[in-house]
This record gives structure tokens, C-alpha cells and sequence, in this order.
């Protein structure tokens, strides 16, 4: 069974506020990761909750990549992504530490992995069958 990698950014961000990685004190999504000075003398600094983002977007291509299969797994596979949705949307409603930007673009990003699944794998298997012959 293949389990939604959109689920790995949710566990990673529940880790974190539960303090099982990382001790920082308030809020460690604004910690910064490193800074770059570039060559017009500003400063890049990228944060924790930066890189969570970064991760959850290349999970969400991987998830978008296995979309584009037409097996019987695949149902599964969206229903269980579905399910991930599910999970942050109530934990961004019900649960304070969640009320982040950072959870809410997570959460955005488990939407678009359900709505982008379901899409490609209609329009793959109507392609298939032969349906969409118009288009």
C-alpha cells in the first residue's frame, strides 16, 4: 500500500510543536536555517518553516508523478491522501500550535495533491477508454 508522502511534512510539523525535535523556545518555524549574503549585499535568510515548505512541495511533485498511473492501487492511494487532507484541515481548525502560515500552506498543499490526483487520474483513464476523443 503506498502511503501519501504529503503525510511526512504533517508528522515532521507535529514532531516539532510536540518538542520531540528541536527545543527551541516560541516559535520554531521563524528559526532561521542559514544566511546568505549575496552579491548586492542582501541578506537571504531561509527559515525552518521555509525548508518544511520546500520538502512538502517536492513530496507533492512525487505525489502529482504517481498520479499519473491508472492501476486499481491508485484509488487507494488518493482516498489515503484524502484522509491526510482531512487530518490537516482539523488540526489546523481545532489545534492552537497549527494556526500557522506554515500548516496552512501545508494544509493547501494536501488540497492540491487530492484535487491534482483525482484530476490527472480522470483525465488519464478517459483518455484510455477513449472518452475525451474530442479534445
Amino acid at each position: 500500500m503506498n502511503v501519501p508522502l504529503t503525510l511526512a511534512p504533517l508528522l515532521v510539523y507535529n514532531l516539532v510543536i510536540a518538542g520531540l525535535i528541536g527545543a527551541a523556545p516560541g516559535d520554531p518555524w521563524v528559526e532561521p536555517v542559514f544566511t546568505v549574503t549575496m552579491v548586492s549585499d542582501a541578506r537571504f535568510t531561509l527559515l525552518l518553516g521555509d525548508m518544511l515548505i520546500l520538502g512538502a512541495l517536492v513530496c507533492l511533485f512525487v505525489e502529482i508523478v504517481k498520479a499519473t498511473r491508472t492501476s486499481s492501487p491508485t484509488i487507494v492511494d488518493h482516498a489515503l491522501s484524502l484522509g491526510v487532507f482531512v487530518i490537516h484541515l482539523v488540526e489546523f481548525l481545532t489545534v492552537a500550535a497549527a494556526a500557522t502560515s506554515v500548516f496552512f500552506i501545508l494544509t493547501a498543499i494536501a488540497l492540491i495533491d487530492v484535487v491534482g490526483g483525482f484530476t490527472i487520474t480522470i483525465r488519464g483513464a478517459r483518455r484510455d477508454f477513449g472518452f475525451d476523443r474530442g479534445a
